[in-house]
């Protein structure tokens, strides 16, 4: 048996100990698997071909000296003679069961190596695009990176270097298949360890991240030396380390935050560029209760609630941001609601608001225990008042959902009024108007003001207006008309 280029096996023919070492050093060096399965595969071959000369029903059993290479074989405790037990096999069928079996073994390894990197990041040249998915060269297998696991707006072209973490790994019948990822925060995580040394060192931690793939990113970090300012080793001089990953990311936005245990200085910190008057933190919620100005509100929570997303997930707590004045109201409206329910006190109703629960939506959600160490209550009144406020929780929803209906309808019909007056054009009263105004005006550029006396009027003047009054004379042109 010999190996051929690419490693793999080649007919057998006198397969000699020193052979089977060479073969299996071959392949072991040329596939990356250990020596051990290589062993093992051959083992099996041998086995699978004795069958078919002994039978089925016949125990056989072939091993191979992983030291220099010799095979003992035995047929039902019998030995067998090393020359009968490879001589008598059919080689072309061991050959065929040697190939599977190194295969599987290759790919074995593959998914091993790759299994092990879920989530670190690998880089790899384009190959080509394939539909909704690129396809990625890694060295030793071809890759996938989905549309939907790259960064939008962006595009790859083929030779192109990409950056990505491995997403998932399975195996596909003899092959692995390896999927890429740019849009996990595990991405944003690897580029830091790699741009900024001291994450590598250990002299920073990211203590946090949320992203939003290819729009923002916040990442919290702390300094286990209180020398190294955390959040400017982050950025570098001048913005270069930033920028590095940023550019990486398709100009992806990265807000760092400095980390804090303590939850009050955490999210005013997350919710950075905002200025933050007061945080309500409301554990058995586990809701935050963050007060601004009125002009800070739009910035805190962002773009289409970009920023206080971002600032939840990456704090671990709901987020609500409200003016001073909102949150007055909702409390009274809270109180005056959670009184209306049956078996509630006033007391019990003002205990509840401040645990943050604001709402009845709230409310049906509160654990029974919690309600009756809250209240002093029996079980029977919990869940009568639970009962209570998830039937009021529906009917809100209710009401809004037909506000919502009652809005969208007035919008379409407005839309609908303005389209049909552009086709229709101006209406009668719009003209009149526009023929006051016109009238107005060009009364103001002849020099005549509102309420001037036609005494007042120059020669001229009354002239053209003696002329506009006198019928047109009958010419021979109109008479023959």
């Amino acid at each position: 048996m010999s190996v051929a280029a690419n490693g793999a096996p080649q007919p057998l023919g006198a397969m000699n100990p020193s052979e089977i070492l060479r073969i299996v050093d071959a392949i072991h060096r040329d596939k990356n698997i250990d020596k051990e399965i290589v062993f093992q595969a051959i083992e099996s071959a041998l086995v699978s071909a004795a069958r078919k000369n002994y039978g089925d029903d016949v125990e056989i059993v072939i091993n191979i000296d992983r030291k220099d290479g010799s095979i003992h074989g035995t047929s039902n405790g019998e030995a067998l003679d090393p020359e009968e037990t490879v001589g008598r096999i059919g080689a072309q069928t061991a050959k065929q069961v040697i190939i599977q079996k190194i295969k599987e073994a290759e790919r074995d390894a593959l998914f091993e190596e790759y299994h092990e990197q879920m989530g670190q990041m690998v880089g790899g040249v384009v190959q080509r695009n394939e539909g909704r998915a690129t396809t990625v060269a890694l060295g030793n297998v071809e890759a996938i990176l989905p549309r939907g696991e790259q960064i939008p707006g962006e595009t790859h072209h083929a030779n192109e270097r990409v950056r990505a973490t491995v997403f998932d790994v399975r195996k596909e019948g003899s092959r692995v298949k390896v999927v890429l990822s740019r849009t996990r925060p595990q991405l944003v995580q690897r580029l830091f360890e790699q741009e900024i040394p001291e994450i590598a060192d250990g002299v920073i931690e990211v203590r946090a991240m949320a992203r939003e793939p290819g729009y923002r990113s916040k990442v919290a970090v702390s300094s286990a030396d209180q020398r190294v300012d955390c959040v400017g080793a982050c950025v570098g001089v001048r913005g270069n380390r930033i920028k590095n990953i940023v550019d990486e990311l398709a100009g992806e936005r990265i807000d760092i935050v400095r980390w804090n245990d303590d939850m009050q200085v955490l999210i005013p910190n997350a919710l950075q560029p905002a200025e933050v008057d007061e945080v309500i933190l409301c554990k058995m919620m586990g809701r935050a209760i963050v007060l601004v100005r009125e002009d800070q509100l739009s910035l805190a929570i962002g773009r289409r609630g970009q920023n206080v997303r971002l600032a939840s997930k990456l704090c671990g707590w709901d987020i609500e941001i409200m003016t001073q004045d909102e949150l007055q109201e909702q409390i009274e409206s809270a109180v005056t609601g959670y009184c209306s329910i049956e078996g509630m006190t006033d007391e019990l109703a003002e205990r509840l608001v401040g645990e943050g629960f604001l709402s009845y939506d709230d409310l049906s959600v509160i654990e029974p225990d919690d309600l009756m160490a809250m209240g002093g209550l029996s079980e029977e009144q919990v869940e009568a008042i639970i009962e209570q406020a998830e039937a009021k929780a529906e009917e809100a929803e209710q009401a809004a959902a037909a506000e919502r209906r009652r809005l969208k309808e007035q919008e379409r019909i407005e839309k609908a009024t303005k389209e049909m007056e552009a086709l229709e054009g101006p209406s009668p009263a719009d003209v009149a108007a526009n023929d006051e105004t016109t009238d107005e005006e060009e009364s103001a550029e002849g020099g005549v003001e509102l309420g001037e006396s036609p005494d007042t009027l120059d020669d001229s003047t009354e002239e053209l207006i003696n002329d506009a009054d006198e019928p047109p004379a009958d010419d021979d042109s109109t008479r023959e008309g």
